[in-house]
């Protein structure tokens, strides 16, 4: 049986990749759609052509992660594809955040994104892949978005040295580096603060940035980075020094008070 794993996919990035996924990959048999809301995943599930199989479960609870890659190897399952799109963010200055939502952020973004990797490769074969939710956030370390930024460019960090890994296994991992895109992301992240006003002017609609990460994941390429004004970030980080960008965010966020 080969299928799809899906995590996050009751709303947001997740669903448009099980979304626009479902309209080819006829080589697939089932979609495996993991979330929290088993009802948000039911009417997801609902519109899908494809067979789908609902995990309504933590990916932070080893318990449950067991649970699932028990049902792997009871069916014998190739996994085909892996899209972890699973997280959240927090805004505000560190020193105010509540230390268990700042900590169940980097369970999720970083712990549970790696265990489920990890479980998911033996099931893996030749031509399969592995698309990571990153971020552009992961490009730079990011004021006031300090944990939320650390945790994406772990996921960026840990997917570009792992595609490495796997490239002569022929299974190959993309990071997808979107910046802000138009998703229930920010109704969680924007508790404590604000995005700048700059970022909103840069800030897309999800089908755009899966419709790239998807052809990027095609082509075998180990990043996905949506919008010109992101790539001009992306590529502004990569040769300035660190304290340049950050001294001018900060400076951005200082004026905005």
């Amino acid at each position: 049986m080969n299928v799809i794993v899906i995590t996050g996919a009751s709303s947001g990035i997740g669903m448009e990749f099980a979304m626009q996924m479902d309209s080819y990959f006829d080589s697939v048999d089932e979609f495996w759609l993991i979330a929290r809301s088993r009802g948000r995943l039911q009417e997801v599930a609902g519109v899908l052509r494809h067979k789908t199989r609902i995990f309504a479960m933590d990916v932070t609870r080893k318990d449950q992660m067991d649970g699932l890659e028990q049902e792997l190897d009871r069916l014998n399952a190739v996994v085909r594809i892996l899209v972890n799109c699973a997280g959240y963010g927090v805004m505000g200055k560190f020193a105010g955040q509540d230390r268990e939502q700042v900590l169940g952020m980097v369970r999720l973004n970083c712990e549970a994104l790696t265990d489920m990797t990890s479980r998911m490769l033996p099931h893996m074969r030749r031509n399969s892949r592995i698309i990571q939710l990153a971020s552009s956030a992961a490009f730079l370390p990011q004021p006031d978005f300090a944990v939320y930024a650390a945790s994406k460019a772990y996921v960026h960090s840990f997917s570009r040295a792992l595609g490495a890994e796997l490239k002569k296994k022929g299974i190959f991992v993309t990071s997808v580096c979107p910046g802000p895109v138009n998703t229930p992301f920010f109704d969680i992240a924007e508790k404590d603060g604000t995005i700048l006003s700059v970022k909103k002017y840069t800030m897309v609609e999800a089908q755009r940035v899966v419709a790239l990460a998807l052809r990027d994941a095609y082509y075998r390429h180990p990043v996905s980075v949506c919008s010109l004004p992101i790539k001009a970030f992306h590529v502004v980080t990569k040769f300035l020094p660190q304290r340049v960008p950050i001294a001018v965010v900060a400076a951005m966020k200082k004026g905005k008070r």
